[in-house]
């Protein structure tokens, strides 16, 4: 299996405590490694190819959502943003 290289260029995290950044960064990660090691992602990454760059624009949160949610959502949205 290729590996999948996933380059963040610029993330912004506006209205988020600094502090928080370390966690946010490790739930992101978390949650890319979970989504793009699962076969069906894996398969779908393999048949689209390399592709350009993707802009993913503003996540939507819940109300208060802790650090770990944050990265996760993230993370979520750059999959997906991925697959387009």
């Amino acid at each position: 299996m290729r590996p999948v290289l996933v380059d963040i260029e610029n993330l912004a995290l506006k209205g988020l405590r600094c502090q928080d950044r370390l966690v946010i960064a490790a739930a992101l990660q978390d949650e890319l490694m979970r989504l793009l090691t699962h076969p069906e992602m894996v398969a779908r990454l393999m048949r689209i190819g390399g592709g350009p760059r993707s802009k993913i624009g503003a996540v939507d949160l819940e109300a208060n959502p802790t650090p770990r949610q944050v990265g996760a959502e993230t993370g979520r949205a750059i999959a997906k943003g991925l697959l387009k």
